[in-house]
């Protein structure tokens, strides 16, 4: 093994995590594998110390470790080296706090923060999300409970490093300021606003000078509809399979929770199981139709009504395509059982591809936004060799408590092993503040065994991410593409659709598996 790989461990089933020597190292070995792929290599991400390469499927990631021991080390000069100035009014929650830490008090920390120039490292947690190394007079630690959201624009510390978030979003860092530059935009020939390698200095204001707005026109194009939203019902998205490849640039894959009722809904009509669907949350959806369409339903089990003023209502089966004339509007009630419902039109709905996807990012925000009362929506034509399929079975709802498989690791020595089988053995319950972008879970908190801070590292989809509270966290397809939590385990590729149908209450139960009963199975 060349020296400057330490380790490699196993990232659930579908991902390994490099350990390496240094940030030069780690960003030699991501350019290599940026221009010598290997057999399978879908997403890279770079850390602090460690690289995380995921693969196509379970049996490519398995040949990754001899692979990656035979890349010899790779030197790279880094290729944006420009000075980024950011406005920054130091007003932050947690900037008292970062003085007593450090010692230095708020003003002391202000100077601080704007007296060094920084070097951006490496890219992650969310588009335009940068990790930027200066000096260690304003290393502190995370907070021991992350925030539900950070304000966009956020200047943030923890560890070694600044950053700023650039949208809301989920974060555990320490809070000094506020910024209006843009860190991310699709509208640029590169949206980030930071590139590894790029200088940044912080300047302190005490109010942003704004330009004068651009006029925009205001011709709307008034398109036919297909089918309108009466009411999105608490959450209607649009959804495919995602943006697979972009973890680089700070893009999770997002695309449906669950990915084997999206691909059975497209199938009942007859569409590829890219097309784009609907998915909704709890039900509450309400479509009126003004053309004639071949709809399907998978997922949570749920009521579904169609009505129209010169006849009866008529009722018809999840799993089943059916049509939805002319004038007719469609309901979704409630679950019965189950969580997202995933509504599939034949043809695929209309909407523009961004990033090679139509789906919507609750974490970047990339994508369509969620469905308002009426939203119009537009449907593709139908393949022209495509068969509506038949009915299928509905897939058993969830059970009193379900079963997720994961394999420990990449940081489960973090943890004792009394903690581990504590883990396996608590009945975790799913907390009202779960979202696309993890399932949060209350039990019995745990213990690290270790203590001091993780650097930050790439993680993936069945995390189970251990803050220092002690809670679990379970990471479901928007999640941030970077965290300094340590990971316990990462559930298995094929059991992260039952998590997406797991509602506020339900309970989870880990089973732990090695790499060596799933290549038996």
């Amino acid at each position: 093994m060349p020296t400057h790989i330490r380790s490699i461990r196993p990232v659930g089933d579908r991902a390994v995590l490099v350990q390496l020597g240094s940030l030069s190292e780690v960003l030699g070995l991501y350019e290599a594998l940026r221009e010598y792929p290997l057999p399978g290599q879908v997403d890279l991400v770079a850390a602090a110390e460690t690289v995380l390469v995921t693969a196509d499927s379970a049996a490519s990631a398995r040949g990754f470790a001899q692979l990656l021991r035979a890349i010899e080390p790779y030197t790279v000069a880094s290729a944006h080296e420009g000075l980024v100035t950011i406005d920054v009014i130091y007003d932050g929650d947690d900037l008292d706090e970062v003085g007593e830490l450090t010692g230095l008090g708020p003003d002391g920390v202000i100077a601080a923060h704007t007296g060094q120039l920084w070097t951006a490292a490496f890219g992650g947690f969310a588009p335009g999300f940068a990790y930027l190394v200066g000096d260690d007079r304003l290393r502190v630690s995370r907070r021991s409970t992350p925030r539900g959201a950070v304000p966009a624009g956020s200047v943030a510390l923890a560890d070694a490093y600044s950053a700023v978030y650039p949208r809301v979003t989920p974060g555990g860092w320490q809070l000094i300021g506020r910024t209006d530059a843009a860190l991310w935009n699709l509208d640029r020939d590169q949206p980030a606003l930071i590139q590894p390698g790029s200088r940044v200095q912080f300047r302190a204001v005490r109010e942003f000078v704004r330009a004068a707005p651009t006029a925009i026109g205001t011709d709307i194009v008034d398109l036919p509809a297909d089918l309108v939203v009466v009411q999105p019902g608490p959450q209607t998205t649009v959804q495919d399979l995602g943006r697979p490849g972009l973890a680089h640039l700070g893009v999770a894959g997002a695309g449906a929770l669950d990915r084997g009722a999206l691909r059975r809904a497209n199938r009942l009509v007859g569409n590829l199981a890219s097309a784009a669907v609907l998915e909704n949350a709890l039900g509450g959806l309400v479509l009126d139709a003004r053309t004639e369409q071949v709809l399907a339903v998978a997922g949570a089990s749920v009521l579904i009504t169609i009505d129209r003023t010169d006849a009866a209502p008529r009722v018809v089966p999840t799993d089943a395509p059916f049509a939805l004339h002319v004038g007719e509007r469609l309901t979704l009630d409630a679950p019965v059982s189950g969580v997202r419902s995933y509504i599939a039109v034949r043809g695929g709905f209309d909407l523009p591809l961004v990033l090679g996807s139509r789906s919507s990012d609750s974490m970047s925000g990339i994508g369509p936004g969620p469905l308002l009362a009426g939203t119009v929506l537009r449907v593709l034509p139908a393949p022209p060799t495509s068969v509506v399929g038949a009915a299928e079975p509905a897939v058993d709802p969830p059970a009193a408590v379900t079963v997720l498989r994961y394999i420990p690791g990449p940081r489960a020595d973090w943890f004792s092993a009394d903690t581990l089988a504590d883990f396996d053995r608590t009945d975790w319950a799913v907390t009202a503040q779960s979202n696309r972008i993890g399932l949060r879970l209350d039990g019995r908190a745990l213990e690290r065994a270790r203590g001091g801070e993780l650097p930050s590292e790439g993680t993936v989809s069945g995390a189970i991410q251990l803050p220092a509270s002690g809670l679990p966290v379970l990471f479901l397809a928007d999640h941030p593409v970077t965290g300094g939590y340590p990971v316990l385990g990462v559930v298995l590729h094929t059991d992260l659709d039952k998590a997406a149908q797991l509602g506020t209450g339900a309970r989870i139960r880990f089973l732990a598996i090695t790499s060596e009963t799933l290549n038996e199975s």
